[in-house]
């Protein structure tokens, strides 16, 4: 499992009050809190945040904070909330098995519409191309 796609799973989850996530910088700063929001660069936000300086002697709470995926040295969270997501990412490989083949009608085949230049009868003369026609 990818830490990205557990991550995007995991977002909005309602989730125990005390279970919470634990995000480390490279400069040693530690932030727990619950995630609201992350994105492809692994951007995240969260909510009800403890902060810790890297020394360990300072504490803040923060309402909610942004951190940049750049900085994060890793992550951490719990083990109830992997099982949850090798769940549902294993439903919905299983969903998408038994609907393969079933896709909209009319697409492909020999009945879809021509690309490119030219009409159902032809190229179309005086158009613009390599042709001498």
């Amino acid at each position: 499992m990818l830490p990205l796609s557990l991550l995007s799973a995991a977002q909005n989850k309602p989730m125990d009050r005390h279970v919470t996530k634990l995000v480390e910088l490279k400069n040693g700063e530690t932030f727990n809190g619950h995630l609201v929001n992350c994105d492809n660069f692994m951007n995240i936000t969260l909510r009800e945040v403890y902060q810790t300086s890297a020394d360990g002697d300072r504490f803040w709470k923060l309402k909610e904070c942004y951190i940049r995926g750049s900085t994060i040295k890793y992550l951490r969270v719990p083990d109830t909330l992997l099982d949850t997501v090798k769940e549902e990412q294993t439903r919905a490989r299983e969903a998408g098995r038994s609907a393969r083949g079933a896709g909209p009608v009319g697409r492909g085949g020999r009945g879809a519409p021509p690309r490119g230049r030219g009409s159902a009868r032809g190229p179309v003369r005086g158009a613009r191309g390599r042709g001498r026609g």
